[in-house]
């Protein structure tokens, strides 16, 4: 399975639309290669470099989205309305929607994590990064990573 952005290459850095300096937008993203068998897709972006790189304390968790269809390829800039299904789960910032990149000090990295499940999860609420982890456990088959850096100006 393949994950891409059109908005930057991996481990280069994202675009300022897709930061706290900018829009605030989430980048777009577009995948392939979805193994046979897929029932869904799960997405996790977080930041290991929390709060400072040299020093990090913790992951900080940047947007959960799971039970995306295995039909859907990608994500456009900047999304509003969700693929039909879509659930959201719990951001670092008590909230659902995409957290724009806004790191304290230093160059952090954003990891974009797609994961291809055997299963639909039937999770209740807006679950956690970690509840989404324990729900998915036995049930991935592939994998696809990600990574977009970033510092401020």
């Amino acid at each position: 399975m393949k994950l891409e952005s059109p908005a930057f290459k991996h481990n280069d850095f994202l675009p300022m639309a897709c930061s706290c300096d900018g829009a605030g937008i989430s980048p777009a993203l577009v995948w392939s290669d979805v193994p046979e068998g897929t029932k869904s897709l799960a997405l996790i972006v977080d930041d290991p470099d929390a709060p400072d790189p040299a020093a990090p304390k913790m992951t900080y968790v940047h947007w959960v989205l799971f039970n995306i269809s295995p039909e859907i390829t990608g994500l456009p800039e900047g999304i509003k309305k969700l693929p039909a299904g879509t659930r959201l789960g719990m951001t670092d910032d008590n909230g659902t929607e995409y957290v724009a990149p806004c790191p304290p000090i230093g160059t952090h990295r954003y990891f974009h994590k797609l994961y291809a499940l055997d299963t639909i999860l039937d999770l209740i609420g807006m679950p956690s990064k970690a509840q989404l982890e324990q729900a998915m456990r036995g049930h991935i088959i592939a994998q696809a990573t990600l990574v977009g850096n970033y510092i401020r100006p």
